[in-house]
């Protein structure tokens, strides 16, 4: 007997759904955060590097909790850990609307990123595959990712417009109250406690996090994943900025960032598919690689509306794409037990170059007047991660029945 089956109204349909609702709502207020760089720099008298520093710690501590927020998931359910989760989170938005000082804005960070642990992917993914048909599991997790964008196309037009109307400390609050509508959907996610799966053999979180890290495609599958940390939240904290500084109207960048969301829809649900018919590894390279030529282009090429707009349709595509692939990787390769532990464990390196990619983008910006450089270090990265994910193998460990895949 199952967790879906132990757990009577609460299906794999509706888990899915009220997963992908959660997934709507805080991807896309976290998406919105780059909207708010220049009124909050531009009234509280910060440069952009006080408000990218403040970003990268908020995705550190996202980072950082993960993997500890992805355990208790495993042991006690989703639904728990979503609705604490849920509650820390809408605090620090109420804390980021109420920031003067670069100190409060960190605090603001410190609780957002907490409650993005409990609130996202590594959580909900966890959940959903438990529930799930392993055959349907990377669908199911690109159906989620897919319309958990529909939050990234939606709240960083409205962000904007919330704050020609009531200001930007208006607008966080607002953000605040959608926040507070994840908790009534973490009951959906509410499961029983842990036992190992068929097949599985129960591990403590040691034993598990050690089995891991002594599998090479767990390394590489991590190091891939750090690059796309670096992407997304360079280019959602700084392009919209970015664009302005060459002369293109605020609502350009906006438009861009929605388009990203827009896009990511199709994205994630073609990587779904792709990722239950050919090797999710594979598929990775792929992403990667395109990434890395569609920055290029971007910043090669003459930069207008309409290169702006095709740049955030492209992104879009590839943006969120390698989260069902890499969750799906791990559910195929450890299980689904400690899914959300270990899904947590690659994400933390993700949001390590998160951290980098928020940061550098203010730094480097105020070193040298421009993103150029962070621009071509994003170029060689993406090349890095494509050349990471070619080695991987979705085999099995021998815990599961079958022979290694190579160990570091």
């Amino acid at each position: 007997m199952d967790r879906t089956e132990r757990n009577g109204w609460r299906t794999p349909a509706v888990m899915l759904a009220a997963g992908a609702a959660l997934l709507a709502i805080s991807l896309g207020l976290r998406h919105a955060f780059g909207v708010f760089l220049a009124p909050m720099t531009r009234d509280n008298g910060w440069t952009r590097e006080v408000f990218g520093l403040a970003m990268a710690f908020q995705n550190l501590v996202w980072g950082v909790a993960q993997p500890f927020a992805g355990r208790l998931a495993d042991r006690v359910g989703a639904g728990k850990i979503i609705l604490g989760g849920s509650v820390l989170y809408v605090a620090g938005l109420v804390l980021m609307a109420l920031s003067h000082a670069p100190a409060t804005l960190m605090a603001s960070g410190l609780l957002v990123g907490l409650g993005l642990s409990g609130t996202t992917m590594s959580v909900v993914f966890g959940a959903v595959a438990r529930s799930t048909p392993p055959a349907r599991r990377s669908f199911a997790m690109g159906v989620a990712m897919s319309v958990g964008s529909l939050g990234q196309f939606v709240l960083p037009p409205g962000a904007l417009s919330g704050i020609g109307i009531v200001g930007w400390q208006g607008t966080l609050l607002a953000l605040a109250a959608i926040g507070a509508l994840m908790a009534p959907l973490s009951g959906a996610l509410f499961e029983s406690p842990a036992a190992a799966a068929p097949g599985e053999r129960a591990l403590s979180f040691r034993e598990a996090l050690a089995e891991a890290l002594s599998h090479r495609g767990f390394w590489l599958l991590s190091l891939g994943f750090f690059v796309c940390g670096f992407h997304v939240v360079f280019i959602a904290t700084h392009l919209p900025a970015f664009l302005v500084d060459r002369g293109l109207p605020e609502k350009t960048g906006v438009i861009v960032l929605a388009l990203v969301g827009l896009f990511n829809i199709g994205g994630s649900l073609l990587a779904g598919i792709l990722g239950a018919r050919m090797s999710k590894p594979g598929v990775l390279v792929g992403i990667y690689a395109l990434r890395g030529l569609v920055i290029a282009a971007f910043v090669l090429l003459p930069l207008g509306t309409t290169s702006a707009y095709a740049f955030g349709a492209a992104m879009g595509v590839l943006w969120l794409s390698t989260v069902p692939l890499t969750n799906g990787t791990i559910a195929t390769v450890f299980g689904v037990t400690n899914m959300s532990m270990l899904g947590g464990a690659v994400f933390f390196f993700h949001q390590v170059g998160a951290f980098l990619g928020g940061w550098l983008g203010g730094r480097l910006y105020v070193a040298t007047g421009s993103y150029d450089v962070v621009w071509w270090l994003s170029v060689g990265l993406a090349a890095l991660a494509a050349a990471l994910n070619v080695p991987i193998r979705e085999v099995p460990v021998t815990r599961l029945g079958a022979a290694p895949e190579g160990a570091a």
